[in-house]
């Protein structure tokens, strides 16, 4: 019979001190979300393991300042939130925005419909209006408006809010069409209005909006789902000549513009043409981005060229999903299995195909979170809140998997894995945290650490295999002792000394 041995963080302590009366040893608190089945889980019994692990902190070695995290406020969401018992709606909002949940910190919601909506909609609906005196935000009022305010109530600092428009309403694009087509220059400065009009409405029902990405996916997705496509070029001179300055001449300079907000692949041209001069960048505050490239690959090389090219720039991860899947309901082994497909898998091109396998949605989260955070992203945004069991409401039937799934029907709700795994992140790596340097001997095990504005240090680990990891972990000259068990996400607290 084979015995496992078990070690406290109490007798590494003791063993590491030994006769020395000085306390060389590492105060930690060590939460897990794991395959076994941890949720986020307090842990203070290690298993002892073969496999060992050095990690060294570097405090002294700083990156970028964390944004937030956090996730996005659509029509689908909300819908669903109204059809729950309040009980229910209360315990969701307060999971996702209180300091006992995952106290999202960033967010993101839709300007005009998107294909999370249950119909195409726009603020501005007359058409040829364009001074936009008909502009209304009356289609929010019933859903998306009371869930962003409850959400408000529940958060004790609050949380950062963006807007991302899918699309102008058809009568200012050149195909007069919600799917795909152009904004027509006549109506460029019509456009500008919208934003500056969308952040004075929201601020009458009492919600203060910090910015904007100028376009969601300028690059299309397939003429299938509200679009309006944009060269990086016609971005750049729309946000030059016409968004920038309409925002500054209302008073509203400090609203942020993230350029792009599409997948990572294209990233250098987008860059390139956002940050070119002095002129082009002035109005951009930085660079959303997308994961829907790739079900594994984070794109390290261009995350790293759009730093370096615009250093003092933001760099956000703006929208991310298990896209093209009916959600699995109460199975939590099926979000740890390589069993979920994307978009890709079918309909990529021949030769894109291979950045599409099958994969572990909790995977490719931490892998994804980490790989970002370790290539300077500042804010990692999830897409939708909640959905239903077919993956929506959404008018297009493009059935996705959120965090929380619900069945209104019977009133019940379905926290999975991916909503502890956002938390490891959102809960503990607070807003103006600063991400910090580690030596990690381990390249199958994935890190990160980050110092917050209280002092405490966290350090996020990604244990993807199937065998537990011990631990050695080193901050300032002291150490301790621990281990992540096989296939687990493990946030380490260490309070500030």
């Amino acid at each position: 019979m084979k015995v496992i041995k078990y070690i406290t963080v109490f007798t590494v302590a003791l063993l590491m001190i030994g006769c020395n009366t000085e306390d060389k040893t590492l105060a930690i608190e060590v939460f897990e979300t794991s395959e076994g089945g941890h949720k986020l889980s307090k842990i203070t019994q290690f298993k002892t393991t073969e496999e060992k692990v050095v990690i060294n902190l570097n405090p002294e070695q700083k990156f970028q300042t964390i944004t937030g995290f956090g996730g996005a406020f659509t029509e689908a969401s909300a819908y669903l939130l109204n059809k729950l018992s309040k009980e229910n709606r209360k315990k969701i909002i307060n999971a996702y925005f209180s300091k006992e949940g995952a106290h999202y910190s960033l967010t993101r919601t839709h300007m005009n419909s998107c294909d999370f909506a249950l119909s195409n909609y726009s603020y501005t609906p007359v058409e040829g209006d364009k001074n936009l005196e008909h502009f209304s935000i009356e289609e929010d009022k019933d859903d998306l408006i009371p869930f962003i305010k409850e959400a408000m109530a529940a958060s004790s600092d609050g949380f950062k809010i963006f807007g991302s428009p899918w699309t102008a309403a058809p009568w200012m694009k050149d195909n007069n069409a919600w799917v795909g087509g152009k904004l027509l220059p006549e109506y460029y400065d019509s456009w500008a209005l919208f934003f500056s009009k969308y952040a004075d409405a929201y601020k009458a029902e009492g919600i203060d909006i910090w910015g904007f990405t100028v376009e969601n996916e300028p690059l299309g997705n397939g003429n299938n789902w509200e679009s309006m496509h944009f060269t990086p070029d016609e971005m750049t001179n729309f946000v030059m000549n016409h968004l920038g300055p309409k925002l500054e001449a209302d008073g509203k300079g400090d609203l942020k513009i993230l350029g792009y907000d599409q997948n990572r692949e294209h990233l250098k041209e987008w860059i390139d043409a956002q940050f070119k001069n002095e002129a082009t960048s002035k109005y951009f505050d930085g660079t959303a981005i997308h994961w829907y490239a790739s079900t594994f690959h984070y794109f390290p090389e261009e995350l790293q060229y759009a730093h370096n090219k615009a250093p003092n720039k933001l760099l956000i991860q703006s929208e991310a999903c298990v896209d093209a899947e009916v959600p699995v309901w109460n199975d939590d082994a099926w979000y740890w299995k390589k069993e979920a497909t994307d978009w890709g898998f079918q309909w990529a091109p021949e030769e894109d195909k291979h950045m599409h396998p099958k994969y572990a949605p909790v995977n490719r989260y931490a892998r994804d979170i980490i790989g970002c955070l370790n290539n300077w992203v500042d804010g990692w945004v999830d897409w939708n809140m909640v959905l239903d069991t077919k993956g929506g409401p959404n008018w297009f039937k493009n059935w996705c998997i959120a965090p929380v799934i619900v069945n209104p029907d019977t009133d019940e709700v379905y926290f999975t894995p991916l909503y502890y795994t956002m938390a490891h992140f959102s809960k503990y790596i607070r807003p103006e945290a600063k991400v910090i340097g580690l030596e990690n001997s381990d390249e199958q095990l994935m890190a990160t650490a980050a110092v917050n504005p209280n002092g405490s240090t966290v350090v996020v680990l990604f244990n993807e295999t199937k065998t537990p990891k011990s631990i050695s972990l080193s901050l300032n000259g002291k150490n301790v002792g621990f281990a992540i068990d096989a296939q687990a996400i493990q946030t380490v607290v260490i309070p500030k000394t």
